[in-house]
């Protein structure tokens, strides 16, 4: 539910954002109790809540009010909050912190700003330990679920025998045996029935006073009315003498709504399993250096500053930077990247990463909710909370359905006593059915379960949709405009081909032209050592090396004087191309970087260099069109590099040569043509056109510019990514426009049948019970449904290994 203030922010207001732990929400509807809550206090601009999470996204003026408030007024709805909802080992920055400590050798023990708060423990603790404020709050899903299994349970073993002695078990089961203790059947019905109302139904009430405290409706009320305006009328009848009583459709309907509840919660905490994952990334313990002594530590003490030990097989507790040692850390549950990366002094390192072979010393940069994981779990988590167009229609129209289903239980009871010569008994049970078969659960669930579903898909593959707007938007995507350099290409120089001049010997002549390059720092001689180093060339060592500034390089090797630059070092040293002129110029023509050696005053070589695709372009491209979806690829580089990257990967169209400042043009200009267009881009120079886009996608590996403008940021800078996003974008609009009609269309249906309209005609009528298990039924539905999305078959990512380094050219 998604709640805006009565006017629009001003643009002087602050802006924060959190992400508040909301757990209790037993049903979709409860959502709106928050909602209500929350949006009439001072300083909320938006909420948005999400009963499958159990968490909500408040955007609030940090200057009129504080997250600590906002978790007191959460707590005053009869929900449980424990402040943020951030991973189970990291502190909560945001909370009101006490004064920090002392200063340690090994540096600050911990700032103002990551401090660890009194109600540290309580957030700390797992869900399946938190408990706090009203019947649900603070127990998780599996919790909530195991607890609604012993409330059903208690209900169903005293309904059997309420149905067994009522005139439903004498007409359909046959049953004629006396009632125990000699009383009354309807006295030994009520007896029954105490334990399911003052026990198993005690949710339902308590949830219907947090609702008409927060002065809104919610499926909760519907269940009171129903259940209670059935046992009270009957207890009416019971205390006046006796005559005909609904305690058995009252017990049998509360025994249906929570075995549905039941069935409905195992089902939705299989929609948050990719946050569970998440959050249990974090190591609970860190090694810390302080004062030339090592310390065990939990995690959220871990300050800024502190150096860590982190030995083979154990994790990384915070964001950092590798002081000393060397290792290879897996970086696969945080990046998304398959092979391990290496580490050295310097090297960045990531929380929550696995060290594999050697022990690191760690400076913490970054901890608590400022790490990559939090961060990660955070966008997740309001991509997760954020509601699509559709959803809000539905939210409001689930809440005004509540309140059509009271007066048209008011009604039914009305037409009924009022028009026909039925008993008022009769018409109690078309009002009570009327009343809980338009429980608007499943219009409720419809959509959250599939943007949870689909969001944690895509955070298993490092794609981070930032809402739910974008996952909706991925699913129309007609046009995807690819950046070239660092998108589909490396954005590092790397060599295509090796030519070498007749009778020459490639291994040979390689040898001593990757000698010479080893003493320059020039990435294009980087890029020929790496292509030799990756052949398995021999190595060999330089002599009188000589670097020429802008034209290349020479030196001795083995007695022989080689030349490695540009045509205009190979003229200064008097040596001509020959037999290798032609070929010179057709490398040029496709737009490479020639690089010409030149071994004793005799051209030798050329070797091809140019910025190569990623590993994985071609595949993307090919899954694009497979998709239905025109590719172009966007760059400011000239023509004839373009054309060859684009026939290498098999590109609609190349917009080459573009400035900067023109991209977001160029986007705009193929919107003007009807078309949805997805941009792809890494630098700064692309985020406006991520803007334009009707959907940005940033490369993770990009800048921080790129990744804040994008709708959808790719951990692993694989553009076999983007058709995995359109993807998860396509299937995820499905199941939410399924889950929809089915929502609405049950209640269409279903409606009129409760009402009793087809009663005179065809006998056709619905009891309370029955209604209670096909509502609870249709949620459940609805739920199965989206969770059927992680059956999603998405492209195959394929593991990044070292680059081929390019093609051999003849002799």
């Amino acid at each position: 539910m998604r709640h805006l203030p009565d006017s629009e922010p001003n643009a002087g207001e602050e802006r924060g954002t959190a992400v508040l732990d909301v757990r209790g929400m037993i049903r979709a509807s409860q959502q709106s109790t928050v909602a209500a809550v929350l949006g009439r206090r001072r300083g909320v601009l938006d909420v948005e809540v999400n009963p499958v999470a159990q968490s909500a996204t408040v955007v609030f003026d940090p200057r009129r009010t504080t997250l600590a408030e906002l978790r007191e007024w959460v707590i005053e709805c009869g929900y449980h909050c424990a402040g943020q909802s951030v991973p189970s080992h990291i502190c909560d920055p945001l909370d009101e912190p006490d004064p920090p400590p002392p200063t340690t050798a090994a540096g600050p023990a911990t700032s103002a700003e990551h401090a660890p708060h009194p109600a540290t423990a309580e957030r700390l603790r797992t869900p399946d330990e938190a408990m706090g404020h009203g019947g649900h709050a603070g127990m998780s899903m599996a919790a909530m679920a195991a607890d609604m299994r012993n409330r059903f349970l208690v209900a169903l073993l005293f309904s059997v025998p309420i149905v067994i002695w009522s005139p439903i078990g004498e007409d359909v089961f046959g049953w004629h045996a006396p009632v125990p203790f000699g009383l009354r059947q309807d006295v030994w019905a009520l007896l029954l029935s105490l334990p399911v109302i003052f026990y198993s139904c005690t949710i339902f009430f308590e949830g219907t006073v947090r609702a008409l405290r927060a002065r809104t409706l919610d499926m909760m009320v519907l269940v009171a009315v129903a259940v209670g305006a059935g046992w009270l009328y009957s207890l009416i009848v019971t205390l006046t003498g006796g005559g005909d009583v609904f305690y058995e459709a009252a017990t049998v309907l509360a025994s249906f709504v929570l075995l549905g509840h039941w069935f409905e919660m195992r089902a939705r905490g299989g929609a948050n399993d990719a946050i569970r994952a998440l959050l249990d990334l974090a190591p609970p313990k860190a090694l810390v250096l302080r004062d030339g002594e090592l310390v065990e530590v939990a995690t959220a003490e871990v300050a800024v500053g502190d150096l860590l030990l982190v030995r083979p097989g154990t994790k990384i507790a915070a964001d950092g930077v590798v002081e000393e040692g060397e290792s290879e850390v897996d970086e696969s549950t945080v990046t998304g990247e398959s092979l391990p990366v290496h580490k050295a002094p310097g090297s960045p390192a990531v929380g929550a990463t696995l060290n594999t072979n050697g022990t690191l010393r760690v400076r913490a940069t970054k901890v608590g909710a400022d790490t990559a994981l939090a961060q990660i779990v955070k966008l997740v988590q309001e991509a997760q909370n954020s509601k699509a167009p559709g959803q809000r229609l539905a939210d409001r129209a689930a809440f005004w359905l509540v309140f059509v289903a009271l007066i048209g239980g008011g009604l039914t009871l009305a037409v009924w006593l009022l028009a026909t010569d039925r008993p008022f008994s009769s018409a109690m049970l078309f009002a009570i059915t009327v009343v809980v078969i338009t429980c608007p659960d499943a219009l409720g669930l419809a959509t959250p379960t599939a943007i949870m579903v689909g969001t944690g898909l895509g955070a298993k593959r490092g794609v981070l949709f930032k809402n739910a707007m974008a996952l909706e938007a991925s699913a129309g995507i007609q046009t995807v405009v690819m950046d070239k350099t660092g998108t589909l290409t490396k954005g590092e120089p790397e060599v295509t081909e090796v030519i070498t001049a007749p009778g020459r010997d490639e291994d040979e002549i390689l040898r001593l032209i990757a000698a010479v390059e080893r003493e320059s720092e020039h990435p294009l001689a980087e890029a020929v050592v790496r292509y030799a180093e990756t052949h398995g060339t021999a190595v060999a060592q330089a002599r009188h090396f000589e670097s020429v500034p802008g034209h290349g390089a020479t030196a001795v090797v083995e007695g022989h004087r080689v030349a490695v630059g540009n045509r205009r070092l190979i003229e200064h040293e008097g040596v001509g191309l020959g037999a290798l002129t032609g070929r010179r110029e057709e490398l040029a023509a496709t737009g490479r970087t020639v690089v010409i050696a030149a071994i004793d005053g005799q051209a030798a070589a050329l070797i091809g260099i140019a910025d190569a695709p990623r590993e994985t372009s071609a595949a993307a491209v090919s899954e694009l069109h497979a998709l239905g979806v025109e590719v172009v690829m966007l760059t400011g580089d000239n023509q004839a590099t373009a054309e060859r990257i684009a026939q290498l990967l098999g590109i609609d169209t190349v917009i080459a040569e573009v400035l900067p400042g023109d991209k977001a043009a160029t986007v705009a200009e193929l919107q003007r043509g009807g078309r949805k267009v997805a941009m792809v881009g890494d630098g700064i120079n692309d985020a406006p056109a991520l803007a334009q886009a009707d959907l940005g996608i940033a490369i993770g590996a990009g800048t921080d510019v790129a990744i804040e403008t994008a709708d959808l940021v790719l951990m692993r800078s694989d553009p076999l990514d983007v058709p995995t996003a359109l993807r998860i974008g396509r299937g995820t609009l499905r199941k939410m426009r399924q889950n929809l009609g089915w929502a609405i269309g049950y209640n269409a249906i279903a409606l009129p049948i409760a009402a009793g309209i087809f009663e005179p005609a065809t006998g056709l009528i619905l009891r309370p019970e029955i209604a209670a298990l096909s509502m609870s039924g249709s949620s459940v539905i609805v739920a199965l449904n989206a969770l059927a999305l992680k059956r999603l078959r998405l492209p195959r990512p394929a593991p990044t290994g070292p680059a081929e380094g390019g093609v051999r050219g003849g002799k």
